[in-house]
């Protein structure tokens, strides 16, 4: 019997990163989604394509050997495919981590395989898996007489994901239209007893921390900055943006903030950390992914939630004594990406400006408090946005 995975979330990310990799493995996939065209898509039709995009041109990849199941309605079948396959994972949104939670608890504890289920959630979330694993393991979810026994039919790992994804084509379908360049990290600690799932994608290692941070607080906030700022001066484009020798010049001082934490943090060279700036802003800078600045920076009141791109690092570096101008200067233009046609998370963070005071607004969208040293500077920026 082959290898199986089964993968919750049809999505681009899931089809043209997590499920191309998992193809080029040798993994039959099982798409699991509650989208309904989505699923009638991938029930359709037997392949589609995935092109990746780089500065050496063009390579399309055909992606075969998957089914789909649309949870909704078949929640049995996909109960079933869990509780036989050798690994799930995940490119839902942190948000959907605890719906599809239930199910995958369900299929772990009917689970009759010796070897436990590989569970990896592919997420742009500082622990994605522990948080999808604590849902799993709720008592709603799975019956607590079986918690002390769970790891013997499943093993959970964090992971740090990279990969742009850009606009897609009208017309494209299930084709997925996607950056060359990829790093997926899975953290290997639960895994050693029993050995990793064969992936030759993912670079395993022990300590997961490091690369997440580095991804977050280099790729994410560079490409949400050039976004905030894009869209501020009118670009079309994250190209475009930075083709701007200001917003150039803004985004690499944000970058240099956040290196110098990540450098005195997890002890990477300055060198080395430049030399992955440079790698960032030529990979988002790239005029063929034709990546929007709307895009990249909808859904703005996650974006400036407390562990992430920009208040996550800023508070750090506030609490050290540290600099973080040049990333105030991109939290204020966060604030200010407010009724962004398509983007609903853009208008309620118009309605939060229109009816909170700006402490307040602080409290509740960044998840600061007052006793955070970062918290007044915020206030301050979020009173400028407020005047305008």
């Amino acid at each position: 019997m082959g290898k199986k995975a089964v993968h919750f979330g049809g999505g681009n990310i899931g089809r043209g990163f997590v499920a191309e990799k998992l193809h080029i493995a040798g993994f039959e996939v099982v798409f699991v989604d509650v989208m309904d065209s989505i699923i009638e898509q991938l029930q359709k039709h037997k392949e589609y394509t995935v092109t990746e995009i780089g500065g050496e041109g063009e390579k399309v990849n055909k992606i075969t050997n998957y089914r789909a199941i649309n949870s909704k309605y078949e929640e049995a079948k996909v109960i079933e495919e869990i509780s036989t396959a050798d690994l799930v994972t995940c490119a839902v949104g942190p948000n959907i981590l605890k719906f599809i939670a239930p199910v995958i608890g369900k299929a772990i504890d009917a689970r009759k395989n010796p070897t436990p289920i590989a569970v990896i959630a592919c997420e742009n979330m500082i622990g994605a898996t522990d948080k999808l694993a604590e849902f799993i393991k709720d008592s709603k979810n799975t019956p607590q007489d079986r918690l002390s026994s769970i790891y013997d039919r499943a093993r959970f790992g964090n992971s740090a994901i990279d990969r742009i994804v850009p606009g897609q084509d009208p017309n494209a379908g299930l084709n997925v239209k996607i950056e060359s360049f990829y790093e997926w990290v899975v953290d290997r600690t639960d895994f050693k007893e029993h050995g990793i799932p064969e992936v030759p994608a993912i670079k395993w290692v022990d300590n997961l921390v490091p690369y997440i941070e580095r991804k977050l607080f280099t790729v994410n906030t560079g490409h949400a900055a050039a976004a905030y700022y894009g869209h501020a001066r009118g670009k079309k484009t994250i190209a475009d943006a930075l083709g701007d020798p200001e917003i150039h010049k803004i985004v690499h001082e944000c970058l240099a903030e956040t290196s110098h934490l990540i450098c005195t943090k997890h002890e990477v060279s300055k060198k080395e950390q430049a030399e992955y700036v440079d790698k960032i802003i030529a990979r988002i800078s790239n005029p063929y992914l034709e990546d929007v600045v709307e895009r990249v920076g909808r859904a703005p009141l996650r974006k400036l939630g407390r562990n992430e791109r920009f208040i996550g690092p800023a508070a750090h570096l506030a609490e050290q004594g540290d600099k973080y101008d040049a990333l105030l200067g991109a939290i204020a233009q966060a604030f200010a990406f407010v009724d962004v046609e398509g983007d609903d998370e853009s208008v309620e963070l118009g309605k939060i400006l229109a009816s909170t005071d700006a402490k307040g607004v602080v409290e509740k969208v960044c998840g600061l408090s007052e006793s955070d040293k970062l918290f007044a500077d915020v206030v301050k920026v979020v009173e400028k946005v407020q005047q305008k």
